[in-house]
C-alpha cells in the first residue's frame, strides 16, 4: 500500500464515524470551499489547501513521499524526536520501519489543530443545545486553544522527521471519531443501567484491560457505582476536551451521564455543581481503541500491515468491524 492510500483512507473512514454524521461533514468542506473561492489571491496563497479535502486537520501526512511503498509502521501516542530517533536506531540495526505515525499531532498538524474543535459545535447540537449556544461556546474555546498554540516550537518533530528522512504523519481526530462513535454505539446497545454497567462494558475491551493492568483503569469520577445512568454521551472527538460552560447545557438538554478520556479540574467541579455522572475511561487507552479501529478497517482494505509499538500503543484486533 502506499503512503496516500493510508491517509486517504483514514480521513474517508473517520467521516463514515464521524459523530455529526456524513451530510453535516460534507456541508462543512463545503462551506470551505466556499470560503476558499471568496479569498482573495494574496490570503490564498497561505490556505490550507488539503483541508478542502480533509476536514480533520489534525491528521495529516508530514514528510514523506505520497508513493512511499508501506508494509511496516511504527505507532504510538506521543510520537517525538526521541522516537524518532529510536525509529532510525531500530532502521540501523537491520527494522524495516517504511512509516511512523503519532496518535497526537505535531508540526502542521498541530499549528492547525484548534480548527478541529469547530466539529463541536453540531456534536453538543446533536445533544439537544440550541445552534447558536454552541457557536458561541466552541468559537471561544477556538480562541483559547490557539492561542495556547501560536507560541509553541511547532515544526520541531516534523523537522527531526525530515532530517532522519523518516515518512512521518499524524492520526488523531481521525481515530478519536472511531472511538466515540464505537463507545456511543455499543454502550448504548448494552442498555446499561448503572454506572457499574458502563465500567463493566469497559473492561471487557482489551485497551482497558491492559490500562487496568498497569494501575490505570476506567473508574467513576463523578457519581457512583449505583447511580442510574440516564442519557448517555461519549464526548471523545473533536480536538480536546470541550469549553467547561457547555456542561450546564448538556446536563440541561437532558444528559445524564458524560464518557470522557479526561476532564480539567474545573470542568470536575462544573459537573458536580450540575448533577452530572462523569466516567473517565481514560485518555491513553481510548487513543488504542480508536487507532486500533482504525487499523482493522486499513488492513481490511488494504492488505496486512507489521505495526511495531511504541509510546504507549498496543495493537489489539477485532474482526466483527
Amino acid at each position: 500500500m502506499k503512503l496516500k492510500q493510508i491517509q486517504d483512507l483514514f480521513v474517508k473512514e473517520a467521516i463514515k464515524a464521524d459523530p455529526r454524521g456524513i451530510a453535516a461533514v460534507e456541508q462543512d468542506l463545503l462551506k470551505r470551499k466556499q470560503d476558499y473561492e471568496a479569498l482573495s489571491e494574496g490570503k490564498k496563497e497561505f490556505f490550507d489547501m488539503e483541508s478542502l479535502t480533509n476536514p480533520y486537520y489534525d491528521s495529516r501526512i508530514l514528510y514523506g513521499d505520497e508513493n512511499t511503498e508501506v508494509k511496516t509502521i511504527m505507532v504510538g501516542i506521543d510520537m517525538e524526536t526521541p522516537e524518532l530517533l529510536l525509529a532510525k536506531e531500530l532502521i540501523n540495526s537491520g527494522k524495516k520501519i517504511d512509516l511512523v505515525i503519532a496518535h497526537h499531532p505535531e508540526g502542521y498538524a498541530y499549528s492547525t489543530f484548534h480548527s478541529v474543535i469547530g466539529m463541536q459545535t453540531d456534536i453538543l447540537h446533536k445533544q439537544g443545545i440550541p445552534v447558536n449556544i454552541t457557536e458561541k461556546l466552541i468559537s471561544s474555546r477556538i480562541r483559547e486553544v490557539k492561542r495556547s498554540v501560536m507560541p509553541q516550537n511547532n515544526e520541531r518533530v516534523s523537522d527531526a522527521a525530515k532530517l532522519l528522512d523518516i515518512p512521518f504523519m499524524t492520526a488523531h481526530s481521525v481515530a478519536d471519531n472511531h472511538v466515540a462513535s464505537f463507545l456511543q454505539k455499543e454502550i448504548e446497545a448494552s442498555a446499561p443501567r448503572y454506572l457499574k454497567d458502563i465500567i463493566a462494558f469497559l473492561n471487557k475491551q482489551p485497551e482497558y484491560r491492559h490500562s487496568a493492568s498497569i494501575g490505570i483503569a476506567p473508574m467513576v469520577l463523578v457519581g457512583a457505582d449505583d447511580s442510574r445512568c440516564g442519557k448517555i454521551f461519549v464526548d471523545m472527538t473533536g480536538g480536546t476536551e470541550g469549553p467547561v460552560g457547555s456542561l450546564e447545557k448538556l446536563a440541561g438538554a437532558g444528559i445524564g451521564t458524560i464518557i470522557c478520556m479526561h476532564l480539567s479540574p474545573k470542568a470536575v467541579k462544573e459537573a458536580e455543581k450540575q448533577n452530572l455522572n462523569i466516567i473517565l475511561a481514560g485518555h491513553i487507552s481510548s487513543d488504542n481503541l480508536g487507532l486500533n479501529i482504525l487499523f482493522d478497517k486499513l488492513e481490511k482494505k488494504l492488505g496486512a500491515v507489521d505495526f511495531v509499538e511504541s509510546s504507549g500503543f498496543r495493537r489489539f484486533k477485532r474482526t466483527c468491524l
